[in-house]
């Protein structure tokens, strides 16, 4: 089985800081990460691989210090990595992200399923994955939390899946190739062994740029972006509240007179 995972490398959360002045994320000396939820893909990758044979590849797009992202993949133990990197990219919303891509799984070849993380916590749109499952016109499911099995059916395979609702999961199939993403109730993410680090750090990553991937100019990078981020701002610090105190009847009217005022 031939699997792709795609990952982000985004800022981590705990460090995020927004420059008054310009409105941009503060970058610098500001540590990046996985994308958490990608670590859930990587891991349920590597259990379809002990279930199934095969291979992972690891992609990402990004800048050259993306490439850290891709050697931690390596490291838990995916097979090879892939790097899309190229200033024509610059500026990609979701939609051009999806076709660059998609323009590298492409490149990759025969691919049995792409799983990816449900959404990346920078943006946490939840839109890269299931675009680029329209680029490659494949079928995906969202929200994946349990691959029960495969099973064949008149010459083609099919994934039994468990999607989760907001009332429960659902169980359905899904034709391979396909494209699931996947949510943290999965799996429990491994830690990389001694062994994998050192293989990482000597590993080779696959680098593509634009042209390697035979992207369309006009679909990538601010051409190819219908959205644009124009602000970025923090919220202004709500004020403290004021505590009540008093029996239930009384504070009931006291808070029907602070709605009233506050209308």
């Amino acid at each position: 089985m031939n699997i792709v995972v795609c990952i982000k490398q985004v800022p981590d959360t705990t460090n995020v800081r927004i420059n008054p002045e310009t409105n941009t994320l503060i970058r610098e000396g500001v540590q990046s990460i996985v994308n958490p939820f990608d670590m859930y893909a990587i891991e349920e990758a590597l259990r379809l691989r002990e279930r199934f044979q095969g291979k992972v590849t690891v992609i990402t797009m990004g800048p050259p210090q993306a490439e850290a992202a891709l050697r931690e993949a390596i490291s838990l133990g995916a097979d090879e990595a892939i790097l899309l990197s190229d200033r024509a990219f610059g500026g990609s919303d979701t939609l051009a992200t999806s076709y660059a891509l998609a323009s590298g799984i492409k490149k990759i070849g025969q691919v049995d399923v792409i799983i990816c993380g449900k959404q990346a916590i920078d943006g946490d749109t939840a839109q890269v994955g299931p675009g680029i499952s329209v680029w490659l016109d494949i079928p995906q499911v969202t929200f994946v939390k349990k691959i029960e099995d495969v099973e064949e059916k008149k010459g083609t395979k099919y994934f039994r899946l468990e999607r989760m609702t907001e009332e429960g999961h659902e169980v359905v199939e899904a034709p391979l190739p396909c494209l699931l993403t996947v949510v943290k109730e999965i799996n429990e993410p491994r830690i990389p062994s001694l062994k994998g680090m050192m293989r990482s750090k000597k590993a080779e990553i696959i680098k593509w740029t634009a042209a390697d991937v035979d992207a369309d100019p006009k679909k990538v990078g601010l051409d190819g972006s219908p959205t644009q981020v124009v602000r970025i701002f923090s919220p202004t610090p709500r004020q403290g509240g004021q505590v009540l105190t008093g029996e239930a009847a009384e504070l009931a009217a006291k808070l029907c007179e602070l709605l009233k005022g506050a209308l």
